[in-house]
């Protein structure tokens, strides 16, 4: 039963410089740059059958154009109790479209909605009993963050193994945005 979700993938360049951004915050379990990822829609775990219908309905998108990306600072999720530590992007029309049309077409195949807000974000570490202040005092030190912007011209269907997150990742598909 293969885990699945769509992503865009993160350009060589990009991860190296987001990397830089690893150490410094106890408890973290940082994301190996290979592994780094925007997640447009987690499917989860599935069966053969579903994950066919899936790489097939996918397959059915409108055409889009190329999707530019700006990665402009880190973040957190968990508040006061933080799980997760992440390059944030700026506002994105089109990328926000392209997950919108991504929940349609996998709710035609059978899968329940998606019920968390689509936040778009690369993770970089995984935190598990890490204060928030600590979390605070690192995001807060890496305050000059370099605005980071590459170009997606597509998205891909990835699954993952169960693991402890943060891959490996194998792209099962791949759907061009052009």
């Amino acid at each position: 039963m293969p885990r699945l979700f769509t992503g865009i993938e993160i350009p060589p360049e990009i991860a190296l410089a987001l990397s830089s951004f690893r150490g410094g915050l106890p408890g973290a379990r940082w994301i190996d740059p290979e592994n780094y990822h925007l997640t447009l829609r987690f499917i989860g775990d599935i069966d053969e059958r579903m994950a066919d219908d899936v790489t097939s309905i996918l397959g059915e998108r409108r055409q889009r154009a190329p999707v530019t990306i700006t990665i402009d600072g880190l973040d957190s999720f968990g508040g006061g109790k933080p799980r997760a530590v992440f390059a944030r992007t700026s506002g994105n029309g089109e990328l926000n479209e392209l997950q919108a049309e991504q929940e349609r077409l996998l709710r035609q195949v059978g899968l329940n909605p998606e019920t968390r807000k689509f936040t778009p974000h690369i993770t970089l570490a995984r935190l598990k009993h890490v204060s928030p202040v600590d979390v605070a005092d690192y995001i807060a030190t890496r305050g000059h963050f370099p605005r980071l912007t590459f170009t997606a011209d597509r998205f891909v269907l990835y699954s993952s193994r169960a693991s402890v997150g943060g891959g490996p990742y194998v792209i099962e598909a791949a759907y061009p945005l052009s």
